[in-house]
């Protein structure tokens, strides 16, 4: 679901860095006091999961990838800052290391994913939490991994709108929503099946261990 470098014009990517600064000032703020010697190892390991699960990826027409992400599962955990905090550096490894997603897009990809996901996830959750702890978890994943890709969907789609040269020639990414929409989006609701599974497993552990905690 990354969105790599040459794909987005300065239009979008230079805004979302202004957003995404904002975001993770936000974020950061009081981190040393939510994070203890119990905390930190725990962060690192589901961390590490997430880490691995966005490098396998499944190659998506237009440019982009599929995986399973699991901000779902971190901000479920360790509520959504944390884990919007977690996933960027997830990101920013993975770009620089190799080169899965972009550095340009980085701000673009931190936003969608580990932050929407994750507020969608905890939202949903709180909705649903009554029918069940692990039907709750299972929708507020299957959910965050859609709404993280239809949000790059539309990115990617809108970038012939946003930059076109004078004969009307898309400068960065070439395809519209009509295209990106269902070549993203498609794919992701086989992937969420297997994040909700993996999340619900997952949490049940956390919660067993009493690791859940805001």
């Amino acid at each position: 679901m990354h969105i790599p470098d040459g794909f987005l014009s300065p239009q979008t990517y230079l805004p979302a860095w202004g957003l995404a600064a904002g975001a993770w000032a936000w974020a950061g703020r009081g981190l040393a006091a939510r994070l203890d010697e119990r905390r930190v190892p725990r962060l690192a390991m589901l961390t590490g999961l997430a880490y691995a699960l966005g490098l396998v990826m499944l190659p998506l027409p237009g440019g982009t990838s599929g995986h399973a992400l699991g901000v779902a599962l971190l901000a479920l955990v360790f509520g959504v800052r944390l884990a919007f905090l977690a996933y960027s550096g997830v990101l920013g490894l993975q770009a620089l290391l190799f080169g899965a997603g972009g550095i340009t897009a980085l701000a673009v990809n931190a936003l969608a994913i580990g932050l929407l996901g994750g507020a969608v996830a905890v939202g949903l959750h709180r909705l649903l939490r009554r029918f069940g702890e692990d039907l709750a978890a299972g929708v507020a994943a299957f959910v965050s991994l859609q709404a993280s890709a239809l949000v790059v969907a539309l990115v990617l789609g809108l970038q012939p709108s946003i930059a076109r040269r004078a004969d009307g020639t898309p400068l960065f990414f070439p395809l519209g929503p009509e295209i990106t929409v269902p070549a993203v989006l498609l794919p992701h609701l086989l992937i969420g099946v297997g994040e909700a599974a993996l999340t619900v497993l997952v949490w049940r552990i956390a919660r067993r261990k009493g690791w859940v905690g805001r």
